[in-house]
Formats: structure tokens, sequence, C-alpha cells
């Protein structure tokens, strides 16, 4: 599953092992067929690409669904540019089956959707298109990945190791720095108190996983929500204004300040937790760097659980070490680091007209208007 990036839509293998290794709990695919997560939260963060191999057969993750497009009437550039669709991943997510945490896209979802099936050429226009916009996407994001490294050496410069320290700093646990109130750390409610049907197009957000963009930003992008009276009985999950939030389940470890002008929200069933640091002792803005720094990534890491995918869990959390410096460093670091925020944002705009582009493209495309 780590083999296949949420913003790409092309799969690359990053080991090679004996055929004997693999032959047993693993799917088999071949090179150029599609594979799409069906597992939460990795479907919901568009984990669906086309698998091109050096090798004519490869061997993943049993949570991926294997589609193989008939050459002679289906391109699989084309297919694959169809699955990734906000409409077919939201559709998806309301079909998912199963228990909070292990709810999967059934194979009848797929089997029942209906692609436009153009000439042949016509596909073939059509993906390469959309594979020229893609790229353009791709560009800036690694552009502001640059940006994210260049926080990072700053952050390694002033405080050294986030879990280690550099001698200059006390270490403390995350439960010592969250914040007096008595949900400062917590998660979503548990998996029976919201389902997809309680879902509604207007009311209060559900934030999740899929809200939280590996380069550390909020994502307002295909928000769920739910009505106040729900709300109201779930208030122990719900998010405040600066409060960190960090994804634990799949995708672990990626994390986000929880923005201004959203109003009240909620943390999702599965996938999501919270910290409220105390201000008094920690600013958000730091702790959130911090925990993208690789030290810190690898403690997360460390102190996870696999099942069928990695989580961890709020014990392993609230024992997570990280360094404290003074508040008044603290803001040193923060001023510097908002000036790298500046010019984020500007590739922040460009890269969402390029995707307010793309979208467009894709309707387009099928519906036969490209």
């Amino acid at each position: 599953m780590s083999g296949v990036e949420a913003g790409c839509s092309i799969a690359t293998p990053n080991e090679v092992r004996q055929f004997s290794d693999v032959r047993q709990g693993y799917t088999y695919f071949s090179s150029g067929d599609v594979l799409l997560a069906k597992i939460t939260p990795c479907f919901e963060n568009g984990k669906i690409a086309q698998a091109l191999l050096k090798r004519k057969y490869g061997f993943g993750s049993t949570e991926f669904h294997v589609i193989r497009a008939d050459p002679e009437r289906l391109n699989g550039r084309y297919l694959v540019h169809f699955l990734r669709r906000d409409k077919i991943r939201l559709d998806g997510e309301r079909k998912m089956t199963g228990s909070a945490g292990q709810r999967r896209v059934p194979k009848h979802f797929l089997e029942s959707l209906s692609i436009p099936l153009l000439p042949l050429p016509e596909q073939i226009r059509i993906a390469a298109i959309l594979d020229h916009a893609d790229a353009l996407r791709a560009k800036r994001r690694e552009v502001l990945a640059q940006l994210d490294s260049l926080a990072q050496a700053i952050f390694i410069d002033m405080f050294g190791d986030p879990v280690r320290g550099n001698g200059l700093y006390p270490l403390s646990n995350i439960e010592e720095i969250a914040a007096p109130e008595k949900y400062s750390i917590v998660d979503g409610p548990f998996g029976s108190s919201m389902k997809p049907d309680d879902y509604r197009e207007f009311g209060i957000p559900v934030i999740r996983i899929a809200n939280i963009t590996k380069g550390g930003e909020f994502s307002k992008k295909n928000l769920l929500y739910i009505d106040k009276s729900l709300f109201e009985k779930l208030k122990r999950s719900s998010i405040k204004p600066f409060d960190v939030l960090v994804s634990r389940v799949g995708t672990i470890g990626n994390t986000c300040i929880f923005p201004e002008g959203i109003g009240d929200a909620l943390l999702s069933t599965t996938g999501v937790c919270k910290i409220m640091p105390d201000s008094k002792q920690m600013l958000p803005e730091f702790l959130h760097q911090a925990i993208q720094q690789p030290a810190f990534q690898e403690q997360i890491n460390k102190s996870a659980s696999t099942s069928v995918q990695k989580y961890f869990n709020l014990s392993a959390l609230k024992r997570w070490k990280i360094v404290k410096p003074p508040l008044e460093d603290q803001r040193a670091f923060t001023q510097k680091f908002s000036q790298i925020q500046i010019l984020k944002l500007a590739h922040q705009q460009s890269l969402a007209e390029l995707d307010n582009l793309f979208a467009s493209l894709q309707h387009r495309a099928f519906r036969g208007e490209l």
C-alpha cells in the first residue's frame, strides 16, 4: 500500500522479493493493471493508480482491488483517470461495508460503474491530456515539498532532534504539554455512533484523513457534514481552531493545524485525532512542525501497531517525546516559518487553480466534451 501515493496516478514497486515469499497472502497483478485501495482511509485518500512495472508481474496488498482493462476496448490510463474522480471516491465511500476502521469498498460497487466507452484512439487522446495536466500539478507539489524541507532544516538547526533534543532544552511527552482541558487529546467517536447515512450536504463538517494533506495543510476539499443534533451528542470529539490534527490509521503521522473560519467541526470515527497544546508551554505551529520532522515520524512508526493496516492509539501518542524550548525560541522559529508559509501560499494558490482546471478537464472528458 505504501507504494501507491495518494496524489499520483502511477504506482511503481518499492521493493523486490523472491516469488516464494509472496506467492501466498498477496494480491497478484500485471503491469498496466489499475490498483484501487479498498480499505478506509486509503480509498478516501485517493490511492488509485496504474501499476507500471519493470517486470511483467507484481504482488501487493490484499487490500487492493485489481482492475484490468481489455486493451482492445479500454485504455488503462483512461480508466485510472475515470476512477480517480471525486465523484467515484465519494460514491464508493458511501457504499463501503464493514465496521469502523475496517470498512471496505465492495467489489460490486466497481462492477456496477458505467464508463463512457469512446473509440480507443479518443480514449488515448483524452488520457494524454489528463496526464499532462496531472504532471503540471505534480511539479507544483514538488516545489511545495522543497519548501517543507526548508522548514525542517531550520527546525533542526535551531532545536536539533525533536525527539532527543540537542542538550539545550528539556524533553517532555505529549501528555505533559497538552492543555489542561478534559478533551485536549482525543480521537473520533466510536464507529457505530456515526454512520454514512448520517452525512448531509450541509451542517457541521466532519474532519477525515483526506482533509489533512501530506504537505501539512488543511484541505476543505470533499468535506462531509452532519446535523447539529448529532454533533451535540458527539461533542467530546469536537475541534477548535489551532488544534493540531494527526492522522492515526493507514497513512499515519500526517498533521495540520485546524484553521479559523470553519466554525464547529467534529473528528471522524476513524483516522484522525487532535492535540490541543497548552498555550503556556507550546505553540501549535511548533508542535505541528515538530511532528513533521523525520525523527518524530520514526517515533510514531515505532509506536504503531498493525492489524490490517498501521495505526496508533491515544495511549501511545501521549507517551511520544518532544523537545520543549522556551516560548520565545518557539516564536522565533514560527516567525521564520511564517516567511516560508507566504511562499507556500502563492504556490498553493497556483496548485488550487491547477486542481480546478484538472477537475474541469475530468468532468468534460467523461461527458464527451473534451
